[in-house]
């Protein structure tokens, strides 16, 4: 018999898919805020403008939820899950306690900002958006920065972290027109990818205006005597600063457990919700899905890794089993894309020093080709930074990065690795597939597959050479 009464703490994915699959099952959604199905990874573009107004960032509206069935309640906290009882512990929209009786129970409390150690962003009195200082990722966050955007009028910004969401909002506060400074501590800017397609990166960010510091570790930050404010840090053994009239602090998120590990549920990688397969925690009918939870990874096994695709199939998985099903989340890849200007990144799978330190039996190696996203000949043609990664003993696809103009469908050609590596194909089996071809598009041998050729020639081929020649 399917549960009467399920209850999801965020997870609107689980819902829905509760919804789709059993309308008679009650099912009642807790919200910390007022915005439960927003888009948190479109938020720099609504800082952007291109996003004209923040309701563009909804993928349902609340109409929409409420035509399925469900039951949302907005501005409610969870405080506690009494596993024995099945009940929830809430405050409501007014700060009045209350409990919710479930007979199954979907934890999706995602991920919170990282607060790094730098001095007056954190101890008793920490500067905080009425001083300019901002945190970003969710939209009472977006919120606090628009205000501070519109309030200050600033000229000049710093962004403290170089990953997806730093650059993202390195490219919107520039296209307000605001002076920025990205510092990074790491060697090179978005480092899920390897240095030298990070340069890439980097250059693209100096052409359009932004000042990049790599290798670079904030100390603190502060107030000058005229009031702006100062961002204190080392380099290369030495000390420098800026001063800047906004600072935005994006150095990652962690998973928020703390309600569900307070009721005693286990935790995995990166201190995040240990889950099964079927997103099963091991408290009795509690299942957990999202930022939240440990990732079951098709090549690494468990790690943790907060993307908002592999969040929205985990919730479909965890809703499905809460109401008695048998399904199973397939594993993720890592694939991720990121535009910056006019750039593209993206990669999937593992990097070779990823892939080496899986103690999976590999044998890493890597290739770099520039093919042409299509024929030199149609007007337009742009090299395609890519770089494979396989197991040179067995040929498997282990991973590809890859670098490009936006008008190179980066983000798609990354997606074809992607299929490849969840099928365990071979790099040299890559050949094989039936791409499409249209001069003004791509060519007879798609980029992805010269790139995949030149990994063969560098690697299998030279080492059937050396195999003939003994």
């Amino acid at each position: 018999m399917a549960p009467r009464h399920i209850i999801a703490i965020g997870g609107i994915s689980a819902a829905l898919r509760i919804r789709e699959l059993d309308p008679a099952t009650e099912v009642t959604v807790v919200v910390a805020d007022a915005y439960p199905n927003f888009s948190i990874c479109g938020i720099p573009y609504y800082v952007s403008g291109e996003v004209t107004h923040w309701t563009g960032l909804a993928h349902r509206t609340a109409a929409d939820l409420a035509a399925t069935g469900m039951r949302v309640l907005t501005d409610t906290t969870a405080t506690k899950i009494n596993v024995v009882e099945h009940t929830l512990d809430v405050l409501d929209s007014s700060g009045a306690p209350a409990q919710l009786s479930y007979d199954a129970l979907v934890v999706g409390t995602g991920a919170v900002s990282a607060r790094p150690p730098i001095t007056g962003l954190t101890g008793p009195d920490p500067l905080g958006p009425g001083d300019g200082v901002h945190l970003l990722h969710s939209m009472g966050d977006t919120f606090a920065v628009m205000e501070s955007l519109t309030r200050r009028n600033p000229r000049t910004a710093v962004i403290i972290g170089a990953g997806y969401i730093g650059l993202e909002m390195a490219e919107a506060l520039t296209t307000r027109g605001i002076a920025v400074t990205q510092i990074e501590a790491l060697p090179e800017v978005l480092p899920t990818v390897d240095p030298e397609l990070g340069a890439v990166v980097h250059a693209e960010l100096t052409r359009n205006g932004v000042e990049v510091l790599t290798s670079t570790t904030v100390n603190a930050i502060g107030r000058s005597e005229s009031g702006a404010l100062t961002v204190t840090a080392t380099h290369d053994g030495h000390s420098l600063s800026r001063t800047a009239d906004f600072v935005l602090v994006v150095v990652g998120v962690k998973p928020d457990v703390e309600l569900a590990a307070d009721a005693g549920a286990e935790l995995g990688a990166k201190g995040a919700i240990a889950v099964d397969e079927q997103m099963r925690t091991n408290l009795p009918d509690v299942f957990a899905a999202g930022d939240c939870v440990h990732t079951h990874h098709r090549l690494l096994g468990l790690t943790w890794l907060p993307l908002g695709t592999t969040a929205h199939k985990q919730g479909r998985v965890a809703g499905e089993n809460a109401l008695g099903g048998t399904a199973r989340y397939a594993g993720s890849l890592g694939t991720q894309a990121v535009k910056v200007f006019d750039l593209v990144a993206a990669r999937t799978g593992l990097r070779e020093h990823e892939a080496r330190s899986a103690d999976r039996g590999w044998t890493p190696v890597s290739t770099t080709a520039t093919p042409d996203d299509h024929k030199a000949y149609y007007p337009g043609a742009t090299p395609i930074n890519i770089r494979i990664t396989g197991d040179v003993s067995t040929g498997r696809l282990l991973g590809a990065q890859l670098v490009g103009h936006r008008s190179a469908e980066v983000s798609k050609r990354v997606d074809t690795y992607a299929a490849a590596i969840f099928h365990a194909m071979t790099v040299e089996a890559i050949s094989e597939l039936d791409l499409s071809y249209t001069p003004p598009l791509g060519s007879p041998w798609d980029a992805t597959q010269m790139a995949a050729q030149a990994w063969v020639r560098d690697h299998r081929l030279a080492a059937e050479r050396e195999r003939l020649t003994v």
